[in-house]
């Protein structure tokens, strides 16, 4: 009997969260391991159908890149990276965009539906769903050209209200276009910040393979503010790679986001841990 209260008192606990979320619009940034590995690719894809079913309008975003290197040495193309950026030529994205609209939106599309959500793959071309505008970066002070790599201009959320408001789960591969038509590449961080803010969504959930932001003695900080992220970062707390990563959080709280979270993808059932229950497991950060 104890056993059989414990289960009531996780869905009483979950029922506030349940009934802030109805309606809402949660942004899910989907990669690392949690793509590779089978058991928990199916562990978020039931969160994922979960959301859906209790009133929520989940909008995945993936990104792709172990498949793209897979294929790139398929067909025999070389990588080149400056600075550690793979360099995107004419090859590459023919190769990276059938491969991430072809293939990897495609499987995450039917592990859905195997669920039994309803989800429909989609790429920026689509309906004009990210407009881009060819990246510029300076690397070691000088001018690098990465190819037909996209900073996003625009997003237009038209598509994904008459989708995501349905009763479907849109899905999105991060390849945009520019007022020609020409098709690049782009940061899968960057396309979720941005979907979540012009969607205007309540949650941003970053998988990742890490804990969430740790303090100085390396405890997981499992809530602060914008204002904490660049105390963080002024003393060295958080540095590296997390930069980027905390920075496109604070980029979303701008744009309008509610709240962002940065979770451990490689624990089963991680969106309902973090969003369902009172302490979370991953790191969440508010204005």
């Amino acid at each position: 009997m104890q056993e059989f209260l414990a289960k009531a008192g996780i869905l009483i606990e979950a029922l506030p969260y349940i009934q802030k979320l109805s309606g809402k619009t949660i942004v899910v940034k989907y990669g690392g391991n949690a793509m590779i590995n089978e058991s928990l690719k199916s562990a978020v894809m039931e969160d994922i159908t979960l959301l859906k079913y209790i009133g929520a309008n989940p909008i995945v975003v993936h990104g792709g890149g172990p498949d793209i290197t897979a294929a790139l040495k398929t067909y025999n193309v070389e990588s080149k990276f400056i600075g550690g950026l793979r360099v995107t030529d004419e090859k590459t994205i023919g190769i990276a965009q059938m491969v991430l609209v072809g293939k990897t939106n495609k499987e995450i599309v039917s592990t859905l539906c195997a669920k039994g959500g309803r989800a429909i793959g989609l790429c920026g071309i689509d309906g004009n769903l990210i407009r881009c505008k060819k990246k510029t970066m300076t690397i070691d002070g000088a001018e690098a050209d990465l190819g037909f790599v996209g900073d996003i201009v625009d997003v237009d959320a038209h598509v994904l209200d008459l989708v995501a408001n349905d009763e479907y789960i849109p899905v999105i591969a991060p390849i945009g276009s520019d007022e020609n038509g020409q098709s690049y590449n782009i940061n899968a961080d960057t396309v979720a910040s941005a979907v979540a803010g012009a969607t205007g969504a309540e949650k941003l959930i970053f998988l990742t393979d890490i804990d969430g932001v740790k303090d100085k003695d390396g405890n997981i900080i499992y809530e602060m503010s914008k204002k904490k992220v660049f105390e963080l970062i002024e003393d060295k707390v958080i540095d590296g790679g997390m930069i980027p990563k905390v920075m496109g959080c604070v980029d979303a709280l701008r744009a309008g986001v509610s709240r962002v979270h940065i979770i451990d993808g490689r624990i089963p059932h991680c969106i309902l841990l973090e969003i369902f229950t009172d302490t979370g497991i991953g790191t969440m950060i508010t204005n």
